[in-house]
């Protein structure tokens, strides 16, 4: 598969979401974070991309820990989104 069709499923998975704010918060992340990210980083974000919303959601609040490192800074990125 090619990059640009791997980037094209990626936008789908973080903008057709059943939360509305996860939605908005991967897609900001998508457009504006992740052409900045580290291999490791790109990678990890997909794996908490295709993670459910409500195994997501408490990731990306802290009220559940991660116990990936590469995960907890991709996490640590998308918290400091700002949603339009």
């Amino acid at each position: 598969m090619e990059e640009r069709e791997k980037l094209n499923r990626l936008r789908w998975r973080c903008t057709r979401r059943a939360m509305l704010e996860m939605d908005l918060l991967l897609g900001g992340f998508l457009e504006r974070v992740f052409p900045t990210l580290t291999p490791e980083q790109a990678d990890a974000f997909v794996t908490l991309a295709d993670l459910e919303d409500l195994d997501l959601w408490p990731l990306i609040k802290g009220s559940r820990p991660c116990t990936d490192p590469v995960q907890a800074e991709v996490l640590t990125l998308l918290r400091d989104v700002r949603v339009k």
